[in-house]
């Protein structure tokens, strides 16, 4: 034991990574449903860690959080500026008020109680699940020009007063949203949801829910007196009635293999290849012919891709409607995810399309890259990473955010962090509309979004670990009473504001307000309450803007307090 401690001290990186392994493997079990994530568990086993006397340069820290804050706005650019900018306006402004609330009442909390400026900030970080706030609130609080052991202080207590709070912010958020929210506005969540379904088209188009099509292709051989004969392809694929889409992709004709366009005349004995769903392909061609087995016919080279959409012309345009566009031909849809946390949106033939949102088509590949000139761009898998491009954005943000202007004696920055963080939303947005460059394949999006903030976090705990015994039992009961009022106290009032003074429909209402409180955990008992996906419709403008508020708060609550 003395051997791995005198090694920890000599060889600090390895702390961290003890720290994030042990931090990501308890984070990852579960116990009925709950779970502590991997944010806190990193953070306990750090403070453990800390305890045995192992030192981190904070430049360690620094690094990690850049390229964290980054990736988080990179991820929200796109919805935060159409938020902003558009439909999402009403969404965004309630977004703003829930998140004054939330820094209310936590400022609240900590002056009543009398805590000091780390546990102000890890209380409010803790209550508000909002980790990232204490990267701010620790480059504010080092700009104090307090002494260095008041200071060191004030940033040990910080994590402490995070761990308390966290379990009920994370908890108790899904509890209040999800199971006490519904009683408390009189909603039928189930019922609301099915409503709000039927405004957007559902029972209209040929399937119910968030696969609309489900792509095959298939070979019919033409019969003899069949209605289809001296047709043209064109004909055949718009005569049917409304809802069906299925296309001719070739035929076999003579026993040669032909390519057809929309003037091709079905003519008799030919062998068709069909792609569309089943059912249609079978209503279609009815007692008209008979499948037949041709390898060779359907040996089509059909891929599934995603696509970013970028166009202003698609912006705003229901599914019904872009399903008559030219390029639609041969291209089916099967899921459209929205937002940083790629919440999944129902598929129905009113629901809108907008820039910044990634839709997963299947069909042949001319016909995915047609699709795609009207759309935007095809995101094709890859792994490859503008590495350039996020250097260079990061290094922008920083030096812009080391900016200090001194007003009336009192020095203003955004800091380092605030300037990679609005870094990251200006070139997130930019990419949206000029998917180019840029690229940032999603499982590193994902890389750096979590071990980014865990290796922080874990530097963090690491640094605090020798006081945090003290810290516990000087703050642990009180403190955690005052997370719960911090918790609970943004949320009920902003339920009842997003009910009776915005007058949000019934069914986007609680994941609006998920959103504007940055937790993806009550989202999921929200939908899962109300067994569809719609309330994730209001969640993602509303995650945009209170994620980029939040974590400015935790600066701003040193500034309050101080």
């Amino acid at each position: 034991m003395t051997w791995f401690v005198s090694t920890l001290k000599a060889y600090p990186e390895i702390a961290i990574f003890l720290a994030l392994g042990i931090g990501y493997w308890i984070g990852g079990k579960s116990f009925k449903g709950f779970s502590l994530g991997a944010v806190t568990s990193t953070l306990l086993v750090a403070i453990v860690i800390g305890i045995l006397g192992v030192k981190i340069s904070p430049n360690v820290k620094s690094v990690f959080f850049l390229m964290f804050l980054f990736a988080v706005g990179y991820g929200v650019g796109p919805q935060f500026v159409r938020g902003i900018a558009k439909d999402g306006l009403p969404q965004a402004i309630f977004a703003v008020i829930m998140a004054l609330l939330s820094l209310g009442a936590a400022v609240v909390a900590a002056m009543i109680a009398g805590y000091d400026l780390g546990s102000a900030a890890g209380l409010f970080a803790g209550s508000q699940t909002i980790s990232a706030s204490m990267g701010l609130a620790t480059d504010a609080i080092n700009r104090l020009a307090r002494s260095p052991a008041e200071t060191q202080e004030l940033l040990d207590a910080m994590p402490i007063a995070y761990a308390v709070t966290y379990i009920f912010g994370t908890v108790g958020s899904a509890i209040i949203l999800a199971q006490i929210g519904p009683k408390l506005l009189g909603i039928d969540l189930v019922a609301a949801c099915k409503a709000y379904e039927q405004k957007l088209g559902a029972g209209q188009g040929p399937a119910d829910g968030t696969h609309w099509y489900e792509f095959e292709l298939r070979a019919y051989s033409v019969a003899e007196h069949s209605p289809f004969i001296g047709k043209t392809v064109a004909e055949l694929e718009g005569g049917t009635q409304a809802g069906f889409r299925a296309f001719i992709e070739r035929i076999r004709r003579g026993g040669k293999i032909i390519e057809v366009d929309q003037a091709t005349v079905i003519e008799p004995g030919d062998i068709v290849a069909i792609g569309g769903k089943r059912d249609q392909l079978i209503a279609r061609l009815g007692p008209s012919g008979r499948e037949v087995e041709d390898a060779e016919l359907l040996d089509i080279k059909t891929e599934g891709v995603d696509i970013y959409v970028s166009n202003k012309k698609v912006d705003g345009k229901p599914l019904e409607e872009l399903a008559h566009w030219p390029g639609a031909r041969g291209v089916f849809l099967k899921k459209i995810r929205r937002g940083p946390t790629e919440t999944v949106i129902p598929i129905l033939p009113k629901t809108e399309l907008f820039r910044g949102d990634v839709i997963t088509v299947v069909g042949r590949t001319q016909d995915i890259n047609a699709a795609a000139q009207n759309l935007g761009y095809v995101d094709r898998p890859t792994t490859v990473t503008d590495v350039a491009f996020v250097s260079l954005a990061i290094t922008i943000g920083a030096l812009i955010g080391a900016i200090v202007i001194n007003v009336s004696g009192i020095p203003l920055t955004i800091s380092t962090a605030g300037g990679s963080l609005i870094a990251g939303i200006i070139f997130g947005w930019f990419r949206a509309i000029h998917p180019t460059f840029g690229r940032i394949p999603e499982p590193t999006l994902w890389f750096m979004n979590s071990v980014g903030l865990n290796v922080f976090i874990a530097v963090v705990g690491i640094s605090a670990g020798p006081g945090f015994v003290a810290g516990l039992q000087k703050l642990g009961i009180s403190l955690f009473l005052w997370g719960i009022f911090a918790t609970a106290v943004p949320l009920v009032l902003g339920m009842l504001i997003a009910k009776y003074v915005f007058r949000f429909d019934p069914a986007l209402i609680l994941g609006i307000c998920a959103g504007s409180r940055t937790t993806t955990a009550a989202l999921g008992m929200v939908c899962e309450e109300a067994k569809s996906q719609v309330p994730g419709l209001g969640y993602t403008v509303t995650y945009a803007v209170g994620n980029t508020l939040l974590t400015i708060w935790g600066m701003v609550v040193i500034m309050i307090l101080s």
